[in-house]
C-alpha cells in the first residue's frame, strides 16, 4: 500500500487542511487524462485567510515564505483529494506559478516562491521538482499575500 500524502506531510512536522471549496463558479481541481489541474489556492491556516498584506510592505520575507507554504499545503490538499491521499499516484508536479503580493519595488518574488517549491520537493521528493513562475501582483483574494496554482502528472 502506497504511502499517505498526509502522513509524509504529518513527517514534516506539517498537516493538511481540509481542501476548501470555490469561492466562485469554478472547481478547484480538474483531471484531464493523466494531468491535473489545481485551481489557485491561497494562503490559509486555521480555514481562514492567513499572511495578509504586502511583501515589501507590512509583511517581511519570512513572513512571505510562509504565506507560500501555506498556499503550496493547499495545492497539496487538492492533489490529496483528487487522488485518495495516495502519495504513489503523483507522477511529478509540473509547474507551479506562484503569485506575490507586493509593492511595486518588492524583487525578490523567486525567493518567496520558495517556500512553495521547497515544500513540493520535501513531500514528493524527485517527483516535487517542477518548472516555475513567480509573478508579482498588486493584490490578491481576501488580501492574502501569496496565491499557487500548480499542474501535476499522475500515474494511471
Amino acid at each position: 500500500m502506497s504511502k499517505r500524502i498526509s502522513e509524509r506531510v504529518a513527517e514534516l512536522g506539517l498537516a493538511l487542511e481540509k481542501p476548501n471549496t470555490p469561492a466562485a463558479n469554478y472547481v478547484t481541481f480538474v483531471q484531464e487524462g493523466n494531468l491535473l489541474y489545481i485551481s489557485g489556492q491561497t494562503s490559509r491556516q486555521g480555514g481562514k485567510p492567513a499572511c495578509l498584506g504586502l511583501l515589501g510592505g507590512n509583511l517581511s520575507d519570512e513572513e512571505g515564505l510562509r504565506a507560500a507554504q501555506l498556499a503550496g499545503l493547499g495545492v497539496i490538499s487538492q492533489i490529496a483529494a483528487a487522488t485518495d491521499d495516495r502519495l504513489d499516484r503523483v507522477s511529478r508536479i509540473v509547474r507551479l506559478c506562484v503569485y506575490v503580493a507586493s509593492t511595486p519595488d518588492f524583487g525578490r518574488h523567486p525567493a518567496i516562491a520558495n517556500g512553495a517549491s521547497d515544500l513540493f520537493v520535501n513531500v514528493f521528493g524527485d517527483a516535487g521538482r517542477h518548472a516555475r513562475s513567480a509573478v508579482g501582483v498588486a493584490s490578491l483574494p481576501f488580501g492574502v499575500s501569496v496565491e499557487v496554482d500548480a499542474i501535476v502528472a499522475l500515474h494511471p
